[in-house]
């Protein structure tokens, strides 16, 4: 497949609603990190976020899954709704997380657990699913990501992309309705991010539904519907891959995708 090749979904996205995100604010001290973002995300469907360092995106996410409480704007996954407005309670966030799942740009596994055991600590501790049915679901994950046998390995035993496909496979057991990636390949040595891309890929094929953070422009040209430019804590641009990636409208999205270029 050729860098600017589009990948064909075996489930095309539908028009069923599985993200909704209405006026995200969020300050830290002085700075007003995000001002405003409006954001909705199709069932099937993968978005791309795409800005400058400090543009606000990361905060985006991190927001999505509770690890950030934003000052206001409303979140909606699913059946979930959220008005960080009325300053929700614990219950209220948990929901919300329940629904959606973090793969983190440092990994983040505990180092003192086996992969097997950092798998199915949500699904058991969280979850509170029979620990059988964790385990079982487990191997069969690790297994499509060829990392069967290290599930008793600890995570200091491991390449920085087979942590990253156990944090991949650490989601999934989850079970949810949205995948949140954030900068995934960014940590890894480049002879890494293949594998780590490739496994994503193949989620987007499958028609899982993700929200990713990424500087792989290439990448996300091939597995993106929709790609939205964020700059200064606001949406700047916000389209289809084709169009944003190669005929940006917006001045301000041309500049920064010439730099990004530049720079490759």
């Amino acid at each position: 497949m050729s860098p600017t090749e589009r990948i064909a979904r075996d489930q095309p996205s539908t028009g069923e609603t599985v993200l909704s995100v209405s006026g995200l604010r969020k300050v830290f001290g002085a700075n007003e990190v995000l001002k405003g973002i409006d954001l909705s995300v199709r069932r099937g469907s993968v978005v791309a976020l795409i800005g400058p360092s400090g543009s606000g995106k990361t905060t985006v996410l991190r927001s999505l899954n509770g690890l950030e409480t934003p000052d206001a704007g409303v979140v909606e996954i699913g059946d979930v709704t959220v008005d960080f407005a009325g300053k929700p309670g614990k219950r209220e966030i948990a929901a919300l997380r329940d629904r959606s799942a973090m793969v983190f740009q440092h990994y983040n596994l505990f180092p003192h657990k086996t992969v097997l055991e950092n798998i199915i600590e949500g699904p058991v501790q969280v979850q509170k699913r029979p620990r059988s049915e964790a385990v079982a679901e487990a191997e069969s994950l690790l297994s499509r990501v060829g990392l069967l046998a290290k599930k008793d390995a600890y995570p200091f035993e491991l390449s920085g992309g087979q942590q990253q496909r156990v944090g991949i496979v650490r989601a999934l057991a989850l079970r949810p309705q949205l995948l949140l990636f954030d900068e995934p390949t960014s940590a890894l040595d480049p002879e890494l991010v293949g594998d780590v891309l490739t496994v994503i890929k193949e989620l987007a094929l499958e028609g899982w539904t993700m929200v990713l953070v990424t500087h792989e422009l290439a990448f996300a040209r091939q597995i993106a519907d929709d790609v939205v430019f964020i700059d200064g804590g606001v949406v700047v641009e916000h389209g289809p891959a084709g169009q944003v990636l190669v005929d940006p409208r917006e001045a301000r999205t041309r500049q920064f995708l010439k730099r990004i270029l530049r720079e490759d």
